[in-house]
């Protein structure tokens, strides 16, 4: 009986197609916790079987994925740069002009600029283009102290001026100081309102500059109109991205941090404006404690002079508005939004924030490779910037500047200076943060972190550094949107 039942089962398998003995006896499945799918052993599948083809290649996606986790490979996917290159070629008009200009001996402008380095960067900016619409000489311009943290820096400490004369010598005629013969000139003074054309400052300042020989111009922040003729616009892109280089011991210390950076993969420069004043021009509140707010507040009252802002908002409608810097909590739930992996090494720049580092740990506990230049640099390397404001300024522009993604947390004057400069370089990533629209999110405590991302991507999907056209919004600067007085698709402009 016992033989009969065995005969039968053992008929009934074949006939179904089980077999009790493996084909491949060797064959072992491990279960991955990260994919949750089979991971079978190669060596063991047979070389003739089909199988094992599909399970070598299911292999190999699976090792590539768990490759891929968390290495953010899209948020380090930089924009389509349309094949925009730059293109500063200037009309004959302008060249047979610069002739006369640059032998002119007559006329010279003197300018005083303020505010930090890249305020100071602006400026000098229009200073050229300024000397240029005056036939004029332009003097190495003067930096004003400044009055937030007394840096005395000169022109020649932050900015390599034979550089800047050399780069400019077809076009504006660069001098280091007046020249014996205007020394004991009296100079015309004046102070342009905002936004002026160029027909208004040679109806202004040309005659009298002719006759006295010296002009000196001080507060020149957004005096001179953003829409110029085309080869005005591209001396002004000219001067930003090629005449205004760093002194060569700010570039070199520049550099070294940059590669420490990148020596390890691509990295993402932040701008981070937490500083007090900044929370205090703004009329915004850091978010941290009701202590520190009430610091701010304090500041506010004693120094009115400082608020820039609207002062009929309240605070909490500059924030909706999307008029406040994000702090370190909204940072760092945006770039998760974005995509961006735990591991990501992230540069920020930027003065010391209200409240310390303790201000920046949710940043640091989601993101633990953070660092600034003090974090990079060997001992001794920092030391012959230290209490020089404008000089880490522009140690934190080159590291920026250099980066494989930036975002700033705020506008700003540095801001918009890199992101001119990354678009003239190619285009390179820079994500600006929709804060008007993304804000009502971040209050939506009901949606889930899959739904929360996906709208961040939404938002910014615009928003990430792509070419965008200086001429589709007035009063845009060229600086900041080279495209198109400054960027082209071919060479024929």
């Amino acid at each position: 009986m016992f033989l009969t039942l065995f005969l039968i089962s053992l008929i009934s398998m074949f006939k179904f197609g089980f077999t009790p003995f493996s084909t491949y006896p060797c064959l072992i499945t491990i279960t991955t916790p990260s994919l949750q799918k089979p991971h079978l052993s190669l060596q063991s599948l047979h070389p003739n079987s089909n199988f094992g083809v599909v399970l070598q290649r299911q292999l190999e996606e699976e090792a590539q994925a768990r490759e891929h986790i968390g290495d953010g490979g899209e948020f380090w996917k930089q924009p389509d740069g349309l094949g925009y290159k730059p293109c500063l070629s200037f009309t004959r008009d302008y060249r047979r002009a610069s002739e006369g200009i640059i032998k002119n001996r007559r006329k010279y402008l003197m300018v005083v600029v303020s505010g930090g380095m890249n305020q100071q960067r602006n400026q000098i900016v229009d200073a050229v283009v300024i000397a240029r619409i005056l036939g004029a000489a332009l003097v190495v311009p003067i930096l004003q102290v400044n009055v937030i943290w007394g840096d005395e820096s000169e022109f020649g400490d932050i900015f390599d001026f034979e550089h800047f004369k050399n780069v400019l010598s077809d076009d504006v005629r660069v001098v280091s100081a007046l020249p014996s013969t205007h020394l004991m000139t009296r100079p015309v003074e004046g102070s342009p309102p905002p936004h002026v054309t160029p027909s208004w400052i040679r109806g202004r300042y040309h005659r009298k500059l002719t006759r006295e020989g010296v002009l000196l111009l001080r507060g020149l922040d957004s005096r001179l109109a953003k829409d110029l003729p085309p080869d005005l616009q591209k001396l002004r892109c000219k001067v930003a991205f090629h005449a205004l280089r760093f002194a060569k011991p700010i570039q070199e210390i520049g550099d070294k941090i940059a590669e420490r950076m990148a020596s390890k993969g691509p990295y993402l420069a932040l701008h981070l404006r937490m500083e007090k004043d900044v929370w205090v021009r703004t009329g915004c509140l850091p978010g941290l404690t009701p202590e520190f707010d009430e610091i701010v507040n304090n500041e506010r009252i004693q120094r009115p002079e400082l608020l820039t802002a609207k002062s009929n908002m309240t605070y909490h409608e500059r924030k909706m508005a999307g008029l406040c810097p994000l702090n370190a909590m909204e940072v760092t739930r945006l770039l998760k939004g974005l995509g961006a992996p735990r591991n990501a090494r992230i540069y920020w720049a930027g003065g010391e924030p209200l409240g310390g580092k303790e201000a920046l740990v949710p940043l640091i506990k989601e993101f633990p490779n953070f660092y600034n230049k003090e974090d990079l640099a060997k001992p001794g390397e920092l030391e012959p910037f230290a209490n020089k404001a404008s000089l880490m300024a522009a140690i934190d522009y080159i590291v920026s500047e250099k980066s494989d993604v930036f975002m700033p947390s705020h506008g700003g004057n540095m801001g918009h200076a890199i992101q001119g400069h990354r678009a003239y370089a190619g285009h390179k990533k820079y994500i600006t943060p929709n804060k008007r629209h993304m804000l009502p999110y971040f209050l939506n405590s009901s949606l889930s972190e899959q739904e929360f991302n996906r709208i961040m991507k939404e938002l910014h999907q615009d928003s990430l550094g792509q070419p965008e056209l200086r001429t589709l919004k007035a009063g845009r600067d060229v600086t900041k949107y080279p495209i198109p007085e400054c960027m082209c698709k071919n060479d024929s402009h």
